[in-house]
Order: C-alpha cells, then structure tokens, then sequence
C-alpha cells in the first residue's frame, strides 16, 4: 500500500545520508516514476525534503529533521492507530494505554497516513466469540492479569470443587471469546480457564520466568494436541447435498471442512462419502442426529450402533 511506501520512504532517507532516484527506487521496489510521485506526495505534507540534480545529486531530508516515528514500521504505525480500543485490551486494564497510543500516533502520523488509517478502521472490526456465544465473565480477570505483568506467585481456588494450587501465572490467552490462563505448577504448564477461578490470592512470593518459554508457541502446540485428543474416532459417513451444506453448523467448522476438502465428488446419487474425526461414538452419534435423514454412518459399529439406538430413542418419544 502507498501509505506503507511512503512511511518506508522515510525511514531509508533517514538512514541514509543522501541517495539517487534510483537507489531509492531499487530498494523500494517501486519504478522511478513512481519515487518521484512518492517524494512530491511526502513534500506536500511538510516533510522537508531536498533534491539535487546533477551526476552527484540525490534526495534527501534536510539537516538535524527526523520524523518521530522512530522505531516503527509503517504497517505497525497504521495498525496501531486503526486498531481501535479492543474490549479484550480494557479487560487487561491496557484501554487507556491503547487510547494514549493513538493520540501519540495520530500527532506524528503524516496527514495521508492518517487518513488511510481511519480508512481501515471503518473498514475492518474484529469480534472474537462465534455466533450466539457472550463473551465469558471473568471475576478474577483483573486480579490475574497484575499476577502475570508482575510475575508474582498466586494461590487459586479452581472449578466446582474448589481445589486449591499454588502457580506462577505466565500468561494469558483469549480464545473465541473465553480466557485462559497458562501458568506453571509444580514444574509443569498447565491451562486453566478463567472463568472457573473462584477465588484468587497474591503472594509474596515472586518467580522467574523460563526464559525458553513462548506463550504463543506453547499455546499452538497444547490446542493441536488438545485438539488432536477430541478426534479419538474416524467416522465415515454419506451426505446429502443438504447434509454437506449443514456439516459445518453440527461438528467443528474446522473438522468438517477438512473432510469435505479431502472427500471424494459425489457419487451418482448426489451423496458424499466422508471421514470425520470426532469424539467418542456416543458424542459422535449425537452430533450426527442433528443431521436426520441428510446422513448415513458408514463405519465404525459403534457409532452406527450409537446412532441408530439414539433415532430410535428420539422416534419413540416424538412419534
């Protein structure tokens, strides 16, 4: 984007002390032509730059000026003031944090830049949870999120029968909606789920962080392997046009599409043959009703077996 060039612009006169049309065009990747629109666009905003003919000229920034910017790219300089106040930052206590950056950014933003960054901000929202899901309440949100910027010890009391640990909160994780809290415990890095925290006390005690520990790395390794441990069974099924459509709404969007990449076309009769990686049968057997009369279970047996005792079960009580 334009916006992006021109702030890299900046940024490699500055670094240099005095360049040629075509050094900056070669490290730009951009034509010529194009530089020379690009210097007449940052002139026209105030930026004070100099041009020199001749076969020892150049292009560059007037003397003792920098633009203060410094240290960010242009893409994290337009993302930083588009970004808006996220709910998921005010809940971690950083809103007026992120609303103090975009008042700094907005001062030092040139005036194109900074209209392309309200451009993208009409442009694009971002909302976590899935449909017909409320973001969960976390009590003890707030309480957690000191523990982590603090590295401070905590004593929590978890899930409906109040077991009590001792951790060293290392991070904390919003995934669709719901929070969670990486922390270590007796040597280990376990998950635990906010919302399910019922009490929470600071200690005096301090910790030190691994440092070979990534929260995004490990959390990427514990979903996969999480989510390799719900798909204990490999159920092959036929769909109907109607049952390949409604996949997505009655397992997880993921595993159904896929399953549906993998599959084979259709069969004479319309029918998809399917491999699907779910729970146990009778989980399975249950997710797959919702699908009536738009799904035959191939194999295993005993989710066939589970599957048809479940649409017996549901004729006798509806017929």
């Amino acid at each position: 984007m334009r916006a992006e060039r021109l702030v890299a612009l900046l940024f490699t006169l500055q670094s240099k002390r005095s360049a040629t049309i075509a050094e900056l065009a070669e490290a730009l990747e951009v034509s010529e032509r194009t530089m020379h629109r690009d210097i007449a666009a940052l002139q026209a905003t105030g930026v004070p730059i100099w041009t020199e003919p001749g076969r020892n000229g150049g292009v560059r920034l007037v003397d003792g000026w920098r633009t203060r910017l410094d240290g960010l790219t242009s893409r994290e300089a337009v993302a930083i003031f588009a970004m808006g106040v996220p709910r998921a930052l005010a809940e971690l206590g950083l809103g007026t944090a992120v609303s103090a950056a975009h008042a700094k950014v907005s001062a030092t933003l040139p005036a194109p830049l900074r209209d392309h960054a309200q451009h993208v901000a009409q442009r694009f929202h971002l909302d976590a949870p899935g449909w017909f899901k409320r973001e969960e309440e976390a009590e003890h949100l707030a309480d957690v999120a000191r523990a982590v910027w603090e590295q401070q010890q905590i004593r929590i009391t978890y899930g409906e029968r109040k077991v009590e640990r001792v951790l060293d909160p290392l991070g904390l994780v919003l995934k669709a909606g719901v929070w969670y809290l990486v922390a270590r415990v007796e040597g280990s890095v376990r998950t635990y789920r906010v919302s399910r925290i019922a009490t929470v006390e600071e200690l005096d005690a301090r910790f030190d962080r691994p440092t070979d520990f990534d929260l995004t790395s490990w959390w990427q390794q514990s979903s996969a392997q999480f989510e390799r441990s719900l798909q204990q069974v490999k159920v092959r099924v036929r769909l109907s046009p109607v049952g390949v459509r409604a996949l997505p709404v009655v397992v997880d969007p993921d595993v159904a599409s896929q399953a549906l990449a993998e599959a084979q076309p259709p069969g004479p009769d319309g029918w998809t043959e399917v491999e699907l990686g779910l729970e146990r049968p009778d989980i399975a057997a249950g997710q797959l009703l919702a699908l009536g009369i738009e799904v035959e279970v191939i194999e295993p047996q005993a989710v066939r077996a589970a599957f048809a005792d479940a649409a017996r079960r549901m004729w006798d009580r509806h017929r």
